[in-house]
């Protein structure tokens, strides 16, 4: 999994399947991109507007449990 997030855009991006097409785009609510591949997975979000989006669009914290 990999989050990105562009500054000069304000988008953040967060792709869950490296290396798998694209199938169909969504924007499932207005500024929020959902991409899927042919069998109707989620492969990758992307949220425009960002900074007025998400709490610090700039820092991301990892976590696992276990």
């Amino acid at each position: 999994m990999k989050v990105s997030y562009d500054e000069k855009t304000d988008t953040l991006s967060v792709v869950l399947k490296y290396n798998t097409p694209i199938a169909e785009s969504d924007e499932d609510k207005p500024g929020v991109i959902l991409d899927y591949d042919a069998n109707g997975n989620l492969v990758s979000l992307e949220i425009l507007d960002a900074s007025n989006r998400v709490t610090e669009a700039r820092k991301v914290d990892f976590q696992m449990t276990g």
